[in-house]
C-alpha cells in the first residue's frame, strides 16, 4: 500500500469514526427496532443471497455490524470487518447485547488476508463499499482467497452511474468521470443520515465501472453467475425522490434514466 492510499484510509477512518455515534443514534439504523427483532436486510440481498443457515459468511466493510447481525439470526456464522475501530466496538456491543456469537475484527479490506483466518462459504458486501477502495484487482484476489471452494461472493452495490453526480447542490449536477484511478476528495457537513449533524465529512474515494468490477472477480477465478440492475432503491439516499407502493424510492421524472444499483454473485468453482 503506497503512501497516499494510507493518508486517505487514514482521513477516512477518522470521518467513519466520527459517523458511527451519530448513525447509531439516527432514525436511519433504527437501533431500538434492530434489537427489538427488526432486519436491517433488504429484499434485494434476501432474496439473492438464499437460505445462509450453517453457512460460515464473512461481511466486508461492515460498519457498525447491523447486517453480519442480521445474517447471524438467520442461523450464519459470521464474521465482520470495518476500517473503524468505533464502528468494530460498536458491533461488538450489539453482538453482546443480541447474545450472538458473531466475530468482529477492525480491519483495513487490504489487510483482511493477514487478520481474518479461514475460508468461508460466501462474502458479503453492500451498499457504498467499493467506492473507498483504490485498487479492485486486489480486492478480488482477496476475496477469492477468502472462498470456499464451491462458496460465492455477493454484492449489492449503488450504481456506478449514480456516483457521476455531486449532490451537495440541487439539482444533482453531472461533475465525477464514470470511472477513474485519480482519487476524489469530497467535505461536506453533516453525514447521509443526518444532513445537519454536528460533522464534516472528509473522504477520498474512487469510480470504479461495472466492467472493473466483473474483471476484478473473474480475474481472480470467480465465475460470474449474474449482474442485475435495479431502477428502485431501498434508501432515500439522493435528493428529491419519489416513494414506491412497495416503499423502495426512485428519483423523480425525467431524472429516471439510470439504474440506482446493482447487484453481483460470483462463485468460486
Amino acid at each position: 500500500m503506497n503512501d497516499d492510499f494510507k493518508k486517505y484510509f487514514e482521513v477516512n477512518k477518522d470521518t467513519w469514526n466520527k459517523k458511527v455515534g451519530i448513525h447509531a443514534a439516527s432514525e436511519f439504523y433504527d437501533v431500538e427496532g434492530f434489537l427489538n427483532g427488526k432486519t436491517s436486510l433488504n429484499s434485494y440481498e434476501l432474496n439473492e443471497v438464499g437460505n445462509v443457515k450453517e453457512k460460515s459468511l464473512l461481511h466486508l466493510q461492515c460498519h457498525f455490524g447491523q447486517d453480519t447481525l442480521s445474517f447471524a439470526r438467520l442461523g450464519a456464522k459470521c464474521t465482520g470487518i470495518d476500517l473503524s475501530n468505533e464502528g468494530i466496538e460498536k458491533a461488538k456491543f450489539l453482538n453482546n447485547k443480541l447474545g450472538l456469537d458473531v466475530t468482529f475484527i477492525e480491519s483495513n479490506l487490504y489487510d483482511v488476508p493477514k487478520n481474518v483466518e479461514g475460508e468461508f462459504d460466501i462474502v458479503f458486501a453492500s451498499y457504498g463499499v467499493i467506492g473507498w477502495l483504490p485498487d479492485l484487482k486486489t480486492w478480488g484476489e482477496i476475496i477469492a482467497s477468502k472462498l470456499k471452494k464451491g462458496g460465492f461472493f455477493y454484492l449489492i452495490e449503488f450504481h456506478p452511474i449514480a456516483w457521476m453526480f455531486t449532490y451537495l447542490e440541487s439539482p444533482p449536477k453531472l461533475i465525477y468521470p464514470y470511472k477513474t484511478s485519480e482519487v476524489i476528495y469530497e467535505e461536506y457537513a453533516g453525514t447521509y443520515t443526518n444532513k445537519d449533524a454536528d460533522i464534516i465529512s472528509k473522504e477520498y474515494g474512487w469510480n470504479h465501472g461495472l466492467g472493473e468490477v466483473v474483471s476484478a472477480l473473474s480475474n481472480a477465478g470467480l465465475h460470474i453467475e449474474f449482474l442485475h440492475e435495479f431502477e428502485k432503491s431501498p434508501y432515500n439516499s439522493f435528493p428529491e425522490m419519489d416513494k414506491t407502493a412497495d416503499n423502495m424510492y426512485v428519483l423523480q421524472g425525467n431524472q429516471r434514466l439510470f439504474p440506482l444499483l446493482f447487484s453481483i454473485k460470483a462463485t468460486k468453482k
